[in-house]
């Protein structure tokens, strides 16, 4: 009986709240050690948190220190009034930031980022494919210069630009012999000039030998005016030859340093696919066969396109040089021919006959707006 009192006293020293919690903590030395060390050391822990080393949690990894609280007194069996438990605040508190941790992506930066990346991966393919063929193409060059390698040959073709690179120096030489006779003989043309003047005033202040004086003035007078029809004649005709030279040729010249150059990629290619046919045939190699193949035929075409292109300018050019270089010399010559012989009327005849026309005296001179 004595135990059952003791019970019944018992029990009624331990009074219930209405939720079936007790009204007070029951009395844990080591807990409020801990709480008593925290609240003197530590700050605040309603307005402390930690940092968290992970990724996903909520607000960005940052764990209120209430939580870690409310773990740690559950830890100990005690059972706190709370509505909601750590848990369903940390999912509150995640669902209050709801971009923290998966951001959205608009369709606007997934087409950029799309178009990023091909056009990197472009850029990234171009510069494989260029490295490769710089190599290839060093690689077949050399091998040519050391007599290891083959190359393509068209004789008739090789040939007929070794003719051309002949005739474009031959022709560069003839334009810089006009060019000094153009000189020389413009200064000869201009000491006539300045003493045909010298005779003019000599021959007002002498009168004893003013005839004499005189003949020699209009003498060296006919010559300068002769002469300046045949610089004109020379100039226009280093003025075509110049075209002819510079352009026209250097047109061709240009077309038949493509072909080279696409020649020197196709034997290159060649080359490559001749040493991936003399291999093994597994899997991994009749691929690359296949590739190098599709590579071959396609620098096989533009080597063609171009052999076909220098064919056809090198016949329009030969074509060109004859009725430009014939009409040059005819002109050349019966210029200089009636010069030296006197004859004036077949002179301005010549002029006539191939359309060259005479700058007026002075016309070369810069104007004194130029000079100023």
């Amino acid at each position: 009986m004595a135990d059952s009192i003791m019970s019944k006293a018992a029990t009624m020293e331990i009074p219930i709240n209405s939720n079936g919690d007790t009204g007070t903590l029951p009395e844990d030395d080591s807990l409020e050690q801990d709480l008593q060390q925290v609240m003197v050391s530590g700050p605040n822990l309603n307005e402390t948190s930690i940092v968290s080393g992970g990724y996903g949690g909520p607000a960005g990894g940052i764990i209120p220190t209430s939580t870690i609280k409310d773990i740690r007194m559950k830890s100990r069996g005690v059972n706190l009034p709370h509505s909601h438990s750590s848990a369903s605040r940390l999912a509150h508190h995640s669902d209050q930031h709801p971009g923290s941790s998966n951001h959205n992506t608009s369709p606007t930066e997934e087409v950029s980022r799309g178009v990023a990346v091909e056009k990197l991966d472009s850029v990234k393919k171009w510069g494989i494919n260029t490295y490769k063929e710089t190599w290839m193409c060093t690689k077949q060059m050399f091998s040519e210069k050391f007599g290891r390698g083959s190359r393509t040959v068209d004789m008739e073709l090789e040939a007929q630009i070794e003719l051309l690179k002949d005739t474009k120096s031959k022709y560069e030489n003839i334009l810089r012999l006009a060019t000094a006779l153009i000189s020389h003989f413009q200064s000869m043309v201009q000491t006539q000039q300045a003493l045909g003047d010298t005779f003019t005033d000599l021959s007002q202040k002498s009168p004893e030998l003013q005839d004499e004086f005189g003949y020699n003035a209009e003498t060296q007078k006919l010559l300068c005016k002769n002469g300046e029809s045949l610089l004109g004649a020379i100039n226009f005709f280093v003025s075509s030859v110049n075209t002819l030279v510079n352009k026209t040729m250097e047109d061709t010249l240009m077309t038949i340093k493509h072909y080279e150059n696409a020649r020197l990629e196709f034997d290159a290619y060649r080359s490559d696919l001749e040493e991936l046919s003399m291999g093994p045939r597994d899997a991994a190699s009749m691929v690359r066969i296949e590739m190098a193949q599709h590579d071959y035929q396609i620098h096989r075409d533009k080597y063609e396109r171009l052999r076909s292109d220098v064919t056809i300018k090198l016949k329009f050019l030969e074509e060109n040089k004859v009725k430009v270089m014939h009409k040059q010399l005819l002109l050349f010559h019966n210029a200089t021919s009636a010069y030296f012989a006197g004859n004036q009327q077949q002179l301005e005849q010549t002029l006539i006959q191939f359309n060259v026309k005479l700058k007026p005296p002075g016309s070369d001179k810069p104007s004194w707006l130029e000079e100023q």
